[in-house]
């Protein structure tokens, strides 16, 4: 059995995405345009860069996510996290719009559509408008380079209030590094997005614990010399409101955390006793 949803009010894109067999599972699986992006630990999932032309000869820039078969124990993972009959491409669908809804620039989600057996998603996929700029992974340090202090802080509070606001609306991204958060630097006033929601959720217990697990994958990711200059910045605009001794938690169990990620990032970079550290 499979389904399909869509919450794009452009019919010239979805007639443009169904001339091109993308409106089933079955069409989108057997699509072979595009450009595939290679990642690694993608497991079962195909990621392809499309450039689609509609009827009004519009050239739109999007992205097909596509999801095969889970192991069992993510799918009882799945089920458990996100309720019964829920797809990878239909929660990643789901957190796109409810992210927006609560004020967070993202990708807008144009459609997905999935299959099912008697154990629950079989295949599943997903197409995405592309956000505007570059991920802060590859044009931080540019941008630090080359923006003024005041820009700096300005681009900092507002990353700080980006984080808070999703925090704000009981969600935690899971993946908050800084190859997930684009920077538009292009217009006037610098914009931010949030990309990748693949694994956002609403924690039902220790919220303060996935909090802080966003916190640290951002501060572990970003450049050493902003961190050291601004990262108060960012927790002052992201904690504001807090009592100080709160903040100070926060600030603690952070980095206890980025402790922790540094930890176990330098054993797996230890070499193997063959001396290649790919054994």
């Amino acid at each position: 059995m499979s389904m399909c949803e869509s919450t794009e009010q452009d019919p010239l894109l979805l007639d443009a995405l169904r001339s091109e067999g993308l409106d089933t599972v079955e069409g989108a699986f057997a699509y072979g345009g595009g450009e595939d992006l290679t990642k690694p630990d993608l497991a079962h999932r195909r990621r392809t860069h499309l450039r689609i032309t509609d009827s009004a000869g519009r050239m739109r820039d999007l992205y097909l996510k596509r999801y095969g078969r889970e192991s069992l124990k993510d799918r009882i993972r799945r089920r458990w996290t996100y309720g019964r009959r829920r797809s990878p491409a239909g929660v990643e669908f789901d957190n796109i719009r409810a992210a927006r809804n609560a004020g967070i620039e993202t990708m807008r989600e144009v459609l997905y559509a999935q299959q099912f057996d008697l154990f629950g998603a079989t295949r599943s996929y997903l197409i995405v408008t592309a956000v505007p700029g570059d991920a802060l992974e590859r044009c931080f340090e540019d941008y630090l380079r080359a923006a003024s202090e005041r820009e700096i802080l300005a681009l900092t509070q507002q990353l700080g209030a980006m984080v808070r606001t999703l925090h704000d609306a009981d969600y935690v991204h899971r993946d908050l590094y800084t190859s997930h958060v684009f920077l538009d630097h292009s217009v006037e006033h610098p914009r931010l997005y949030l990309i990748d929601l693949a694994r956002m959720f609403s924690p039902r217990i220790r919220r303060f614990r996935w909090r802080v697990k966003d916190l640290s994958q951002l501060k572990y990711s970003a450049p050493r010399p902003w961190v050291d200059r601004f990262w108060d910045v960012l927790m002052e605009s992201y904690g504001r409101g807090f009592d100080r001794d709160f903040l100070g938690r926060y600030h603690r169990a952070i980095d206890r955390k980025m402790y922790s990620m540094r930890r176990r990032r330098g054993k797996k970079q230890q070499p193997s006793p063959s001396g290649d550290p790919r054994a």
